[in-house]
C-alpha cells in the first residue's frame, strides 16, 4: 500500500496535504523519517507513525450505532441525516450499515466495510436472529403470541400466488414501559419490509415504539445512548464471524 493511502485510511488529511506533511518529516516508517508520500509500505509489518504515534492498520472496521429516530440507514440521502453522517470523526470511506432500521426505529445498527459478514449476517439461510424491543398499543394476548409465533399473513406472497407467511418467530412478555404501555420481546431471522410493524398489525395491534436491542451475538450496550456510536471489540467481531 502506497504510503499517502495508509494515512489517508487514517483520517491524516487529503493527498496533498500529507505530502506537504510527509516533506515536513512529521511521518516515520520503521522509525526513519520518510520523504516521499508516494512509497509503498507494508501494512502488515511495517511500523508507520505519525507525529510520533504508531499508527495500526486494519483491513475491516466494524462500529455499533445506537441509531435515534429521524434518521435513516443510508450512505447517502438528499434531505434526511444519514447513520453514516453520525460518524463523523471516523474515515466512513467504504461503510455501509448492515440491514436497515427505519427512520422512527431506533437501536442496534452495526456499520463496517466487511461485504462478507453483512452478506452472512443478512442471508435468509443463516437464521440470524434480530430482537427488538415493542412498545404496542393494547396488550398483547396469548392467542396473538402464539399467532405471532406460528407466522402470520402480512400480505405476502409467494411465486405461485399463495400466502407467505411469517416464519415462526419467539415472543417474550417484558415490563411496560414509563407509559403504561404493553412491551413485548420479538425475536425473527427475516428482514421484511416493515416486518415488526406488519405483524402486529395483522393480529390486530398496532407498534408505537420500536427499538432493535441485538443481532446475532451482538447487543446494543446500555450505555450506548440514542446518536452514539463505539468500535466493536475483538472478541464481538470473532463473536460474529463464528
Amino acid at each position: 500500500m502506497r504510503l499517502d493511502k495508509f494515512l489517508g485510511e487514517h483520517n491524516i488529511g487529503t493527498r496533498k496535504q500529507i505530502k506537504e506533511y510527509v516533506k515536513n518529516g512529521r511521518c516515520k516508517i520503521n522509525g526513519i523519517v520518510a520523504t516521499k508520500s508516494d512509497v509503498h509500505i507494508d501494512e502488515n509489518s511495517d511500523e508507520i507513525s505519525f507525529d510520533d504515534v504508531l499508527l495500526s492498520y486494519e483491513k475491516y472496521h466494524y462500529f455499533i450505532l445506537n441509531k435515534p429516530q429521524g434518521v435513516v440507514s443510508a450512505t447517502t440521502d438528499g434531505k434526511n441525516i444519514t447513520v453514516l453522517d453520525l460518524l463523523k470523526d471516523e474515515n466512513i470511506k467504504g461503510l455501509s450499515p448492515c440491514g436497515r432500521l427505519d427512520i422512527d426505529t431506533e437501536g442496534l445498527l452495526l456499520i463496517t466495510d466487511d461485504g462478507g459478514l453483512i452478506h452472512r449476517l443478512l442471508s435468509p439461510k443463516k437464521h440470524v436472529d434480530k430482537t427488538y424491543e415493542v412498545h404496542l398499543r393494547d396488550a398483547l394476548s396469548d392467542a396473538d403470541k402464539a399467532k405471532l409465533e406460528e407466522g402470520v399473513n402480512i400480505g405476502d406472497k409467494k411465486e405461485d400466488g399463495s400466502v407467505d407467511y411469517t416464519l415462526p418467530c419467539m415472543v417474550t412478555y417484558a415490563p411496560c414501559d414509563d407509559l403504561g404501555r404493553p412491551v413485548i420481546l420479538l425475536s425473527i431471522h427475516e428482514g421484511r419490509f416493515h416486518q415488526v410493524k406488519r405483524m402486529l398489525k395483522a393480529v390486530g395491534n398496532e407498534v408505537l415504539f420500536l427499538k432493535r436491542i441485538s443481532m446475532g451475538t451482538l447487543q446494543l450496550p446500555d450505555n450506548l445512548q440514542p446518536g452514539e456510536y463505539r468500535p466493536l471489540s475483538q472478541q464481538e467481531i470473532d463473536l460474529l464471524n463464528k
